[in-house]
């Protein structure tokens, strides 16, 4: 599993089922012989470790060599051209950490904290963290929506950060989920909306029609909040938005 040498891993402690343990089928049966018959060298486990040197601080990752190659980008730095002469290290000084490691987090997983799930009884999608929160009554909310990016200077929407950077990564999976989890949030500020609007229409290409449609979307469900500031409309006179 990917680790950030500066902070606690993140992976999940595993918690021991209550419910009494059935026995396997003879499907299960055969599948766990074929893991375990299955050789491992070559595996994402065993794969090659590689250190990734993060962000103007140069904060330390590392991750197996398999992993990261599911991204196109880092399929194409592992051929050796972004190697440190005798290590295999990557240096992305550009890069925010916290963004950098919800990338990792996906390419393990397949999702990023906090995870998205389908509720059956409301027939919907929320995120987990906000299952776990009692004062949040309607599976939609704020929980870590925003993170400080240095590069800007300001805030910006988390989920926005890493479309960003999955559409550098070539990710284009994560970019469809990143949306999705931002579909989930309310109550921004207009001015992170704004800002983050701006950020990511400087990163996509102009044909990433999808990105557009979701900030027209966003900017319209949230129109009676910029009525009230009125910000949309001082941007608009002095040419400073896109939207």
């Amino acid at each position: 599993m990917f680790r950030s040498f500066s902070s606690r891993d993140r992976a999940g402690k595993s918690v021991k089922s209550t419910k009494t343990k059935k026995s396997y089928s003879e499907q299960q049966k055969k599948k766990l012989q074929q893991k375990l018959d299955s050789p491992l060298v070559g595996s994402p486990l065993t794969s090659p470790i590689i250190t990734m040197v993060v962000g103007h601080e140069g904060r330390l990752f590392a991750a197996h060599e398999d992993q990261l190659a599911l991204s196109p980008f880092f399929a194409t730095a592992l051929r050796g051209q972004f190697f440190e002469s005798g290590a295999k290290k990557v240096v992305l000084p550009d890069e925010e950490p916290e963004i950098f490691s919800c990338v990792l987090e996906y390419l393990y997983k397949g999702d990023y904290t906090p995870r998205l799930l389908y509720n059956k009884r409301r027939n919907s999608w929320e995120l987990e963290s906000d299952k776990q929160d009692p004062s949040n009554n309607d599976g939609r909310g704020g929980t870590r929506s925003t993170i400080y990016h240095s590069g800007v200077g300001g805030e910006l929407l988390r989920d926005t950060a890493i479309y960003c950077t999955a559409e550098k990564f070539g990710l284009n999976e994560l970019k469809r989920l990143a949306l999705r989890k931002q579909g989930l949030q309310s109550g921004i500020q207009v001015e992170v909306i704004l800002r983050s609007a701006r950020y990511a229409y400087d990163n996509t290409p102009d044909t990433d029609s999808h990105l557009r449609a979701h900030y027209l979307a966003l900017i319209i469900r949230c129109r009676k909040l910029f009525k009230r500031s009125g910000r949309m409309e001082r941007e608009m006179e002095i040419g400073g938005s896109k939207l």
